[in-house]
């Protein structure tokens, strides 16, 4: 498995992560047993960065990877997120308040039963508490040795460099995928001028750059991705017909859709890909996207495919969409 630098933290990772928030029921339903292998034959092809936070299931994720981590801790990178709180009436909120970051920090570490964080992420930025206050008392983390490393989700280029001012941030995990380029105008130039990993989560279009659903139907009936705007039932159509290239180099390749649609993205530069599985087939299909390489004419065929705007729908429910603040 290639290897990378995750930004300027010296700590390395592969150049493919493994999503971890599916092997809570989310999308289609997951068991234990299957996630538990999934993540140990991780370990095995040497995908090591493991992605997680302390909202999927409430925590439940973290403890999940806690049994399976058991006795291999030292071999991955794990990486997780805090602050995209839930409020007692259901609603979700974002909190980075000094003294919630330790709290939420303490919490992580008992369900995972670690010692240490390698990256720990603000999940969502907190309108109403600084940037560089949240960002401080995470830096206290790393000072006191529970973190190796600092990342930020879904932040816009104002939040990212004044994070980065107050201390080196060696990640920016944001959605970033061939129907989702959004970042190419100003987000991804930021990270790359200051030497921040681009961590691309969703990098697969929750499944449909895959190309294994041909309409809405095909999803589980409390699937999450139902109420996705672009999984409607008057978007899909539209933006199914968009994966016609992809379909084409996958097949001049000998690949599959989302393995192209991973090499792709890992062609950027400066960018990691962490696709979701909770299986071990499509993990291992996922981690050989690692091996394929693309030309420079493949790549723009691919981006001139699907630029910015293509997709029909907004990548999240408007409601959700005006809570990420970028």
């Amino acid at each position: 498995m290639k290897t990378t630098t995750l930004g300027q933290s010296g700590i390395e990772v592969s150049c493919i992560g493994l999503g971890c928030m599916g092997m809570t029921p989310i999308y289609s339903p997951p068991s234990d047993e299957d996630s538990i292998a999934t993540l140990h034959r991780a370990m095995e092809l040497g995908v090591n960065f493991i992605d997680t936070s302390d909202a999927y299931a409430n925590g439940k994720n973290e403890e999940l990877l806690a049994r399976g981590l058991a006795g291999k801790r030292d071999r991955v990178v794990l990486a997780t997120k805090f602050g995209n709180i839930r409020h007692p009436d259901g609603s979700r909120g974002a909190c980075g308040k000094p003294e919630y970051v330790a709290e939420a920090a303490e919490a992580c570490l008992k369900r995972l039963k670690t010692d240490f964080i390698d990256v720990f992420y603000v999940h969502r930025i907190d309108p109403d508490t600084p940037i560089e206050d949240t960002v401080g008392a995470m830096a206290r983390l790393v000072a006191d040795g529970k973190v190796r490393a600092l990342g930020l989700s879904e932040a816009g280029v104002e939040t990212i460099r004044r994070a980065h001012a107050t201390h080196p941030i060696a990640a920016l995990q944001t959605e970033y995928s061939l129907w989702s380029r959004f970042a190419e105008a100003d987000i991804l130039p930021t990270c790359r001028e200051l030497g921040i990993t681009y961590v691309a989560y969703g990098p697969l279009g929750r499944g449909f750059l895959a190309a294994r659903f041909a309409s809405p139907d095909d999803l589980a009936e409390n699937d999450r991705r139902r109420d996705m705007p672009r999984y409607k039932e008057d978007n899909f159509a539209h933006n199914f017909a968009l994966l016609d290239t992809l379909k084409a180099v996958a097949e001049e390749k000998g690949a599959s859709a989302a393995q192209i649609a991973l090499t792709w993205l890992m062609a950027q530069g400066g960018v990691i890909p962490i696709p979701g599985a909770h299986r071990v087939d499509h993990l291992e299909e996922n981690a050989a996207a690692a091996e394929i390489e693309l030309s420079a004419e493949e790549v723009a065929r691919l981006s001139d495919s699907m630029p910015e705007g293509a997709a029909q729908g907004t990548r999240y429910p408007q409601g959700q969409l005006a809570a990420l603040g970028i």
